[in-house]
């Protein structure tokens, strides 16, 4: 029973682009382990750029530094 958790940064994810992930990780999953997608997990995370972190910068930090240059 594979649990698959992916976490992205809530910046405007579809439900369509959501979906697609289910999807695809499930027939991953499938076609690589010979798993059941019935018996597969797929997680979605939405995580504020406030609380997520790359080097010493939050990701919001980050973004409105990228729309400055």
């Amino acid at each position: 029973m594979p649990y698959v958790n992916i976490k992205v940064t809530d910046e405007g994810v579809t439900a369509e682009q959501k979906r697609q992930l289910v999807k695809g990780t499930t027939q991953l999953l499938a076609d690589v382990l010979n798993k059941e997608p019935h018996t597969t997990f797929v997680l979605i995370e939405e995580v504020s750029t406030d609380n997520w972190g790359i080097g010493y910068q939050v990701v919001t930090e980050l973004r409105k530094s990228a729309k400055q240059i």
